[in-house]
Parts: structure tokens; C-alpha cells; sequence
């Protein structure tokens, strides 16, 4: 179904595929650059604040990443588009090395454009 903005839907899903890939390369720099500050997670019942020095490299391999290599979108649905505002439906896949999956999580990303620049805003989801 096409959307009223599709350039946003563009903005949104360009910044989704850098979310992911910054993500799987574990490039902490690359994967600020996909979040608009402050931003927002909500997962594990805890509603965390993100702002710029939040992640670190450790985090890839801790927790819920402990047996983590990688991550695919298996679905990405716009719900609404404005010019500035993208909301998505997302559901994704975390594998480990040998290909295995650890597990599949629906989540509704928020995606907004500030400053020019396309960005997570809000991220609601049932992973870890």
C-alpha cells in the first residue's frame, strides 16, 4: 500500500537498515548515528532513557547478547507516516554464529526526522 510521505517511509527505513547493520558490525559511533537524542526503549517491563554515551562496546556480548552474532528484520510495516515522523511495525530475528536462533521479537520502532537527520526516537519491544 503506498504511504502519503513516501519519502519519510524512506527516511525511516534507510535509517532501519543503518540501525541494524551499525547493529550486527557492533560499531558503537555508527549505531549512535541512527538514534535521534533523547531517545527512548521500553522493553523487560523498564522504560530506559537513552541519550548519546549510553551504549559501549561491551554490550554486545552481555545479558540477553550473550550468545548473540547477528540480527535480520523480518518485518518492517509502517503503521503511520507524517513528513517527520515515522511509527513501524518490526519484527526481528537474533542468531547466533552457527546460524541458530536464539529468538524472533516484535517491536514498534518510532522514527523521527530532527535536524535533517532520520532517527530512533522510541523503541517498544518484547526483546530482552
Amino acid at each position: 500500500m503506498p504511504h502519503a510521505h513516501p519519502e519519510a517511509v524512506a527516511g525511516a527505513m534507510n535509517c532501519l537498515d543503518e540501525f541494524m547493520a551499525a547493529f550486527n558490525a557492533r560499531d558503537v559511533a555508527a549505531f549512535d548515528a541512527t538514534f535521534n537524542f533523547p531517545s527512548v526503549r521500553l522493553a523487560s517491563g523498564r522504560l530506559v532513557l537513552i541519550e548519546p554515551g549510553h551504549h559501549h562496546p561491551g554490550m554486545f556480548d552481555q545479558g540477553a547478547l550473550a550468545d548473540w552474532h547477528h540480527s535480520g528484520w523480518d518485518r518492517r510495516e509502517v503503521i503511520h507516516a507524517g513528513p517527520d515522523k515515522v511509527h513501524l511495525d518490526t519484527r526481528f530475528t537474533r542468531y547466533r554464529a552457527d546460524g541458530s536462533v536464539i529468538g524472533g521479537f516484535d517491536s514498534v520502532y518510532v522514527v523521527t526526522l530532527q535536524d535533517g537527520h532520520w532517527g530512533v526516537k522510541i523503541r517498544s519491544s518484547f526483546a530482552p
